[in-house]
């Protein structure tokens, strides 16, 4: 019985002595922590996925070993609010452009495509466009079945029932992207912050599918808006056809949307309205 207790006694104490040896070795904490910490402190705790990683924490660990990934705009909720792009600055130890890269999503189409054939199928973008490329006249036009409504984290999206296409609303926008990623017609694009006129259409002439035309209210490629503008703040895409606008020159004078002869032009503020009103 003395020698039991003498055993278990002595295995007590090693055991004691190993427990005491660990707390002293091994670091509680893993390194490294504190900081990736503070880094998702500052980050919005969406968890949406945008930046490509699972969720804020698992980003805010890439962030600690590649700090750089934030100046990429990986984050755009982050960089709206100024004061947690300043602070994220600080953590980062990296300077932010946040005007430069703040951006808003634009749906590229006018919504006025004829229909030209009843579908029935999954009640999806996704699914409509594996039937003829959709059931509309044109065959990148938006077809309002609101998968990219699905997906935005700030309801910033709609349907407008007057004709069918999804409009952003830009005040609660925050270019997370994730509309980007999820319509099968890649009719949303991010765009400046700053932008000043929304060019509402994706189809261009060497896009041209026998049998599908564009519908009337999409680009004719006519360069009245760019012959229009007096201060150089239209460039004309040649490999698009397409007219392209730079922010920091346009005065929002609207000669270009004034001489757009099938109004694919409208003020970027307003394009969520004037979708609205179709």
């Amino acid at each position: 019985m003395a020698v039991t207790i003498i055993i278990l006694t002595a295995i007590a104490l090693g055991l004691g002595v190993l427990i005491y040896v660990v707390n002293r070795v091994v670091p509680t904490r893993v390194k490294g922590i504190e900081k990736t910490e503070a880094i998702a402190s500052l980050l919005p705790g969406m968890n949406c996925g945008a930046c490509g990683h699972p969720g804020c924490f698992a980003f805010a660990q890439a962030l600690a070993e590649k700090p750089e990934l934030m100046a990429e705009g990986r984050c755009a909720v982050a960089i709206q609010d100024e004061a947690r792009c300043r602070a994220l600055e600080k953590a980062l130890g990296i300077t932010l452009d946040a005007a430069g890269m703040r951006k808003k999503a634009l749906v590229h189409c006018n919504g006025s495509s004829e229909v030209i054939h009843n579908y029935s199928g999954a009640g999806t973008c996704k699914g409509a466009t594996q039937l003829l490329r959709g059931y509309k006249k044109c065959p990148y036009a938006c077809l309002g079945l609101g998968d990219c409504v699905k997906v935005c984290p700030e309801g910033a999206i709609s349907i407008k029932p007057g004709n069918g296409v999804a409009v952003v609303d830009p005040e609660k926008c925050t270019g997370c992207g994730l509309c980007v990623a999820e319509c099968p017609q890649n009719l949303i694009g991010l765009v400046p912050a700053g932008t000043k006129v929304a060019f509402l259409c994706n189809y261009g002439p060497l896009r041209d599918i026998p049998g599908r035309e564009k519908c009337d209210a999409g680009c004719i490629h006519c360069r009245k808006c760019f012959n229009a503008c007096e201060y150089g703040a239209i460039t004309w895409n040649k490999e698009r056809a397409v007219p392209e606008f730079d922010i920091e020159k346009c005065t929002l004078c609207l000669k270009c949307i004034e001489v757009c002869p099938n109004h694919t032009l409208a003020e970027f503020a307003k394009a969520e309205v004037k979708a609205a009103a179709k």
